[in-house]
């Protein structure tokens, strides 16, 4: 069974116009820069089935949680660690009957910290929040506050995530506030994954 990290950084796959084996590639490298999670997110699913299952042994062998967007059904196919799930996704107790008891499962937030309450109660592993800043990855997401991580810090016990057009420059308000993980797609995957984690490692080294 894999834990959910407590902190770190949370590299989101990149995917459009990618090749599989570069997909494959850049997540190598990202793990080499420090991340210490990976979600398969693919909003094509080409070659899904390889894709996650190949990422699945690459974060096994690492020592890291790989999360499926989405797709209880991939999850399995793939042997990955567990699911991230949006409002409009299945909810927790559908994956949990599904995926099992030790299956990492992770709630979209938003700006609700009831929502993230309730996700609790149900058993989440982790729940997001976001998006917090201007995002070329998710540009129609809706706005997140950073008074939101505030708020939900003394009443969510389980690691809270942030997501939302996160770069080094700005993710370090949003551990301030109470984030305990970034999440990136665009700040990791757009240019040289393993040096780009890297710039982010400094954010999460306690001053």
């Amino acid at each position: 069974m894999k834990l959910f990290p407590k902190r770190g950084l949370y590299a989101i796959t990149q995917c459009d116009n990618k090749s599989s084996e570069t997909i494959i590639e850049e997540v190598k490298a990202a793990i080499r820069g420090g991340a210490v999670v990976i979600q398969y997110r693919d909003k094509s699913l080409v070659d899904a089935v390889y894709v996650a299952t190949e990422l699945a042994k690459i974060c096994r062998i690492n020592k890291i949680p790989l999360l499926i967007n989405d797709d209880i059904a991939l999850c399995i196919q793939s042997n990955a660690d567990g699911v991230h799930l949006g409002k409009d996704d299945h909810d927790i107790n559908e994956a949990r009957k599904h995926l099992g008891d030790t299956a990492i499962i992770g709630v979209s937030c938003y700006n609700s910290l009831e929502r993230a309450v309730k996700a609790q109660d149900l058993g989440a592993s982790y729940v997001a929040f976001g998006r917090f800043f201007p995002s070329s990855s998710k540009p129609l997401a809706s706005p997140a506050s950073i008074d939101t991580l505030k708020k939900a810090k003394p009443t969510i016990k389980i690691p809270i995530v942030a997501i939302g057009g996160i770069l080094p420059e700005n993710g370090g308000q949003l551990i301030q506030a109470g984030a305990d993980l970034l999440a990136v797609i665009g700040g990791v995957f757009n240019d040289n994954p393993e040096q780009s984690a890297r710039s982010y490692q400094p954010l999460f080294i306690d001053k």
